[in-house]
């Protein structure tokens, strides 16, 4: 069977938009700053932001992305927590569960 020109381009079109949608739906949520679990362990998306008062263990300087629990990618804006299962906290964020990388 031939297949023209104008089949296959309108073809891959709808094969590529479907891959987009499926990117897009298969993305991890970002963890919510008021869950439950984020607001037991102090997780802000921004670690400047962090009260002190309350999280005596929070060193200026310590984030999400120098911590060894961040699965994300160096340079990405969010990755993978295991504290968080199936959510996406910030490379700049920070939680009481913040462990030092080696």
């Amino acid at each position: 069977m031939k297949t023209s020109r104008r089949t296959f381009l309108i073809n891959s079109a709808g094969l590529v938009s479907s891959l987009a949608l499926s990117r897009q739906v298969l993305a991890a949520d970002h963890v919510d700053e008021n869950s439950p679990l984020a607001k037991q362990l102090g997780y802000k998306h921004d670690a400047t932001q962090v009260d002190q008062a309350s999280q005596a263990k929070y060193k200026p300087g310590e984030h999400c992305a120098n911590c060894q629990l961040y699965q994300g990618k160096p340079g990405d804006a969010w990755g993978p927590c295991p504290i968080f299962s199936g959510k996406d906290v910030a490379e700049k964020g920070w939680c009481s569960a913040y462990t030092p990388k080696a």
